[in-house]
């Protein structure tokens, strides 16, 4: 069991406000304790861990020379905010990480002031912080915006729309840029720390300034050359060329591990006068702790470890994961088709894309953090002939929903969409979960939706999506292992709106769609055994519907119950307006629909989560027997 460290300095800080009483030189031994016990406590709890190491002396350095929470400080995506949740009030439940009714995993603003904004997706951090900014000038009032992302979220588009707007915030905005693969700036040293803070110094701002109000006087062509000369000269030792034609005075290179660096320069930002400033520093993902500088990947979200040997704990072995039975289904498709390629949006690995990547590369294709892009590049290569994969998870193919309506269904190309993570997803929360791609994509001309209620199943709509040129068509599978059924060794070609019955009844029937399926079954044991005889139907497709089986089963029998792990307006409503359509409902017939709730859950166990929402074999029971006007009683007995 990993110990908890000896922090005696660390344990002298609860917020910000003890950070800012302490002396510089008492900063390299709060950033060296805060990285032991954060290293300590995911340890512990598991989460996210490469990325919050490689901040630890940034966080240390914005608290100290900014005024939190009056400064307000946004960190894009989230997940490396632990250090920061650490010196903000928070150390006693840092342990509860990630666990149901503990601190999320990302920044939350329900968890505290110093919170202000909701993180979890890329690359809305500098609009967030920019509102900040402007808000607080607008109504007069004392505080700027500071965002933190990393140059991965900086290849979305959103993050240059919100500075190519970000002028008026003047010196209220502070953009800081993490730089932790080194993909813009060469490594740093001594040099660039000097010349960071050169650059970012009162002394230099003000005969800048003084240069620029001579140029004006000068005429227009050498006022222009002048200051063209002096953002090159920058440009050119400093990689900022770019941002300073987005309006925004650029600083930088600096080694973000270095506190004396560190802490001058945003000094010299927090006093300076000028417009909006963008802050470059450079840091090491998994900064401090051996295993993690060495296996950033393996160590970016992490299982509860051993913090001596950085042994990951191991799950038990179980069925091969849907995100593998996927990869590998696609694998052979591609095998067979030299039209297949596949696209991921920043999560090769997540998606299982890595293993088409070593087998095709020339057919796969990362596009880093850019959904939007992710979505027309492959209607693109759809129109070209091309019979692209789109691999998003649910959660992040919701930023792409316009590109999905206008360029692909639209035009009714056959991209095919992969839609990992699909249902609720567990510690990460309401931010990740997979809840609303059935309602948002059934609702579109053109598009077929399928969900998998197991991996077989998963290969056979593989092998469907392949084979279907007629339009976009989507399929959803949620996180984690199958459920140990046998795979194909030759797939099924699945027909477009058909489903399947997988059980027959009489009385009562449960239309289930996706993974609920077995605990569809389970219900339907229970049911059995009350003397409610029970069809099962897996109905494959959300979109479009089984209209001839549907219908046979709402003609036999008394109930109609559906169930599916996606949010209202999805399988349910569609069921519902064809029994209304159909008159199906004058008889008598009882129709409910079981779906996640109106809210969004808190992160916990997938399980727990399940039970929350209603969605397990007990509440099932209980839809039916209250539609029955049975005694609900009947869920003790279901639950034994």
């Amino acid at each position: 069991m990993n110990a908890n460290p000896a922090t005696p300095l660390l344990d002298t800080v609860s917020t910000p406000d003890d950070l800012r009483r302490l002396k510089p030189a008492q900063l390299r031994q709060l950033a060296d304790e805060l990285r032991t016990e954060m290293i300590s406590a995911v340890g512990q709890t598991g989460g996210h861990l490469g990325s919050g190491l490689g901040v630890v002396e940034l966080t240390v350095a914005i608290h100290y020379v900014f005024d939190t929470p009056v400064d307000r400080l946004i960190w894009d995506v989230g997940h490396q905010a632990y250090p920061h949740k650490i010196l903000t009030g928070r150390r006693d439940r840092i342990r509860t990480l990630r666990q149901g009714g503990g601190l999320s995993g990302f920044t939350k603003r329900s968890e505290s002031e110093y919170d202000p904004f909701g993180t979890a997706h890329s690359s809305t951090s500098i609009s967030a912080a920019l509102g900040f900014a402007m808000g607080s000038k607008i109504k007069g009032q004392p505080g700027r915006g500071i965002a933190v992302i990393g140059d991965g979220a900086m290849s979305a588009g959103m993050a240059y729309e919100a500075m190519n707007n970000a002028r008026e915030a003047g010196n209220r905005l502070v953009v800081i840029l993490n730089d932790n693969d080194m993909s813009i700036a060469p490594p740093v040293g001594g040099l660039s720390a000097y010349l960071a803070r050169l650059v970012s110094s009162g002394q230099f701002l003000g005969l800048r300034e003084l240069a620029r109000k001579f140029a004006r006087k000068l005429p227009r062509p050498l006022h222009l050359a002048a200051k063209k000369t002096d953002e090159f000269a920058r440009g050119m030792a400093m990689g900022g060329t770019l941002f300073e034609e987005l309006g925004f005075y650029y600083v930088g290179p600096i080694d973000g591990h270095d506190l004396d660096a560190l802490v001058p320069v945003l000094e010299n930002v927090r006093d300076a006068g000028e417009g909006p400033i963008l802050v470059h520093v450079v840091t090491q993902k998994g900064k401090g702790y051996g295993p993690a500088e060495s296996a950033a990947d393996k160590y970016h979200g992490v299982q509860k470890f051993d913090v001596i040997t950085g042994e990951q704990a191991k799950a038990p072995a179980g069925p091969p994961s849907y995100t593998g039975t996927f990869a590998k289904a696609l694998v052979a498709e591609a095998e067979k088709d030299a039209t297949i390629c596949a696209i991921t949006a920043a999560m090769p690995s997540g998606t299982g894309l890595d293993k088409f990547a070593q087998m095709f590369p020339e057919r796969s294709f990362d596009v880093g953090i850019a959904e939007q892009h992710a979505v027309t590049f492959a209607a693109g290569l759809a129109a070209q002939g091309m019979r692209p994969f789109c691999a998003i998870y649910s959660t992040f193919l919701q930023r792409a929903f316009d590109q999905v309506v206008h360029d692909v269904a639209i035009q009714n190309l056959p991209v095919r969409f992969a839609i990992d993570r699909a249902g609720l997803v567990g510690a990460d929360g309401a931010t990740h979960a997979g809840s609303f791609d059935v309602t948002y994509l059934a609702t579109l001309p053109n598009m077929v939706v399928m969900a998998a209620a197991d991996e077989a199943e998963l290969v056979h709509m593989v092998h469907t999506a392949a084979q279907y040129d007629a339009g976009p068509i989507a399929f959803r599978y949620p996180r984690g292992n199958g459920t140990g059924a046998a795979l194909p060794e030759t797939p099924e070609l699945l027909e477009i709106g058909k489903g399947r019955v997988v059980r027959e009844g009489t009385k009562v029937a449960l239309l289930s769609l996706g993974t609920r399926l077995g605990e569809a079954l389970k219900a339907a044991d229970h049911l059995e055994a009350k003397g409610l005889s029970t069809t099962v139907a897996d109905l494959r497709f959300a979109k479009p519907l089984d209209t001839d089986l549907i219908r046979r089963l709402m003609l036999s029998h008394e109930v109609v119950v559906t169930v599916e792990e996606g949010s209202i307006g999805g399988l349910g409503a569609h069921v519902l307006t064809m029994a209304s359509d159909e008159g199906l409902t004058d008889a008598g017939l009882k129709i409910r629909t079981m779906r996640l709730p109106d809210t969004f859950q808190d992160h916990d166990k997938p399980e727990t989560q399940y039970d929350e929402a209603g969605l397990n074999a007990p509440q099932i029971v209980d839809t039916v027997l209250k539609a029955l006007r049975h005694n609900s009683a009947g869920v003790n007995e279901a639950r034994a």
